[in-house]
């Protein structure tokens, strides 16, 4: 089925499952373990449930907007309609520049290093640089060629990443020690905040799988079942995977915080399983990639198509494969750019707090939508009135504040930047659209 938009609705429901898990779950689970374990002690399982929980809460505020607003773009659709065109300028510019673009280049360059431990010459940097080339030019290629052909990879790649770490979870249970696991102990709350903070960034990414909502199958009964299955799914595995790896290491886990899974899984079977754990890292990287690579163009297409930025060839569509094909190769060219001028480590926080503004926006637009009384018939609508979305708003602004106060003011500078550039825009095309 053609869409208004000239998409193929061809994403069903375990498509996006797939997607949303797999762009949520990337490399940050291999080591996550020994970080939080290392703050809080044996009791860090409870920084699971707390980031779980505060993220079902948000997403219930997407799921809302997503049934609602069922056209391409996710989080800049939503936001737009609900704000206008100032507040979808941020919006784009915050997913493009602030939270995806940056972040993709950081997990290209990890996937690399990673993948360097088999293949030494990808530390060369003409060879990475080629690495890179090959990799968002194979990711372009085939969301060009298709949304289906897109969605089979990320199937692959969702399957290939959970292996090792459902491995884990399921059969770590037969080494695990009692004593190195406790649901009592917590440690102070400044340390759990903070944990919490850092946790909530390896939630994100579930809600950009919601970018090809103008390409999903009867998007009011799939898109709230979707991204909430896939976030329980998400919360299952990071919970079952934090009990048996710290319940493996114990104390020791701190010893082994770049790769806490793969000592596990060698305690467990020997060194084939520590090989197994790094080839799953791979997979994860590279399906965090193709997950992004699929979703982050249609936000660059949405925002093209309703004149949010000035560059309407980006909302072109190919007469033959009916893909956003413009934007698809936009957005992977930006990737090789950003990702062969290096690490972006210093980003990775600015790309966070990016992630929780979009968040909050979000969770506004449905408190917005109800005053207005705009909702689809028969919709999805969150049950218990404005007492979720304002939940979830004061949940973002706590987690938000959290963040460093350097962290909080290179945010505020690129926000206003952004603004400047908007009116800036607005004011050329107002002189230029004059007789």
């Amino acid at each position: 089925m053609i869409n208004e938009e000239g998409l193929k609705r061809e994403i069903g429901l375990w498509g996006l499952i797939a997607n949303a898990v797999n762009i949520t779950i990337g490399a940050g689970i291999f080591i996550l373990p020994a970080l939080v374990a290392e703050k809080l002690g044996t009791g860090s399982i409870w920084s699971y449930f707390v980031c779980g929980t505060l993220m079902i809460l948000i997403m219930l505020c997407f799921a809302e907007t997503g049934a609602r607003v069922t056209r391409s773009g996710g989080a800049y659709s939503y936001i737009e309609d609900a704000f206008g065109k100032f507040a979808g300028f941020l919006t784009t510019n915050l997913f493009i520049f602030g939270a995806a673009v940056t972040a993709n280049a950081a997990v290209a360059n990890g996937l690399a290093d990673t993948l360097a431990w088999f293949f030494p010459f990808l530390k060369m940097p003409l060879v990475r640089i080629l690495f890179f080339a090959i990799i968002f030019g194979g990711l372009a290629y085939f969301n060009v060629k298709g949304v289906k052909q897109a969605i089979i990879i990320v199937k692959f790649n969702t399957i290939a990443k959970l292996t090792p770490l459902l491995l884990i979870g399921l059969f770590g249970w037969f080494f695990i020690s009692k004593s190195n696991v406790s649901f009592i102990s917590v440690k102070s709350m400044p340390d759990f905040g903070e944990m919490t903070l850092l946790l909530l960034f390896a939630f994100t990414g579930a809600e950009s799988a919601l970018n090809v909502g103008g390409e999903i199958k009867n998007p009011g009964r799939i898109i709230p079942r979707g991204i909430m299955l896939s976030m329980l799914t998400v919360v299952i595995i990071y919970v079952l995977i934090q009990i048996t790896v710290q319940g493996i290491l114990g104390e020791s886990i701190i010893k082994f915080r770049d790769a806490p899974l793969a000592e596990a899984a060698r305690q467990m079977i020997g060194p084939a399983g520590a090989i197994l754990v790094l080839i799953g890292a791979s997979f994860s990287m590279f399906g965090n990639l193709s997950g992004m690579v699929l979703s982050m163009p249609r936000v660059l297409f949405a925002a093209a198509r309703d004149n949010v930025i000035p560059l309407k060839s980006l909302a072109g569509v190919h007469k033959a494969f009916k893909t956003p094909h413009v934007s698809v190769i936009a957005y992977a060219s930006l990737g090789f750019i950003f990702a062969s001028a290096g690490e972006f480590r210093q980003l990775a926080m600015l790309s966070s707090a990016s992630y929780l503004m979009i968040y909050l926006g979000v969770v506004l637009s449905v408190i917005k939508f109800r005053q207005n009384r705009i909702s689809e018939p028969g919709s999805f609508r969150i049950p218990g009135g404005y007492i979720i979305p304002v939940l979830s708003a004061i949940a973002i602004i706590w987690v938000l504040s959290n963040l460093p106060a350097n962290e909080l003011t290179a945010m505020a500078i690129f926000v206003i930047l952004l603004a400047i550039l908007y009116f800036i825009i607005s004011f050329i095309q107002k002189k230029t659209s004059k007789p």
